[in-house]
């Protein structure tokens, strides 16, 4: 049997906040949008996709090497943004600010470790966000959006510590996804 899954951080009480406070406000501005639920918000760090229920327990002891190489992430919040472009949106996000070439670093080495598990690695550079929301097909930005954007553009909050990254599977429903926790590590190393 395959699970669909992937590793990220949890976010920070805090911070998922904060990020709660700002989908809240924007919500009644997008009616069209789907937006991501704050309790299901975490920061994907590799997306595995469908693995082989057999394999997890292969990949948590190579996510456990890497984390055991690796010291804890600071984190904040930082502006929001749009995929795809203001006037054919696909997702608004909000920014991570953090220091993006040790995490950079972390994400490849994970997924160097994961290839032999069939996991496909990404090869854009890495750009922490948090999904807000998804816009319909079709659905067209325009000046509402572009308010949203120039309103939020700096947009921060304080830095978090990442602490531990989690293997999570997602059951994909009518409803939402639905997350659950299969494993998690400290992140323990001097690098």
């Amino acid at each position: 049997m395959e699970i669909r899954s992937f590793l990220a951080f949890d976010l920070p009480e805090g911070m998922r906040d904060a990020v709660s406070r700002v989908s809240s406000e924007l919500k009644p501005l997008l009616p069209r949008a789907r937006w991501v639920r704050a309790e299901n918000m975490h920061l994907t760090v590799v997306f595995l996709g469908q693995i082989p229920e057999s394999s997890i327990e292969e990949i948590r002891g190579v996510a456990k090497s890497v984390c055991d190489r690796y010291g804890a992430f600071d984190i904040a919040l930082k502006g929001i943004g749009v995929f795809s472009g203001i006037h054919n949106p696909r997702v608004l996000w909000m920014g991570l600010q953090a220091d993006l070439e040790r995490m950079s670093h972390f994400r490849n080495a994970l997924q160097r470790k994961l290839r032999p598990f069939g996991v496909q690695e990404e090869k854009r550079p890495f750009r922490p966000h948090l999904t807000l929301c998804r816009f319909k097909k079709g659905v067209r930005g325009g000046a509402t959006l572009a308010k949203i954007l120039d309103a939020y553009k700096d947009f921060s909050g304080p830095f978090y510590t990442l602490q531990e990254l989690f293997l999570l599977k997602s059951d994909l429903t009518p409803r939402g996804s639905i997350y659950t926790e299969l494993a998690g590590w400290p992140l323990s190393g001097a690098r």
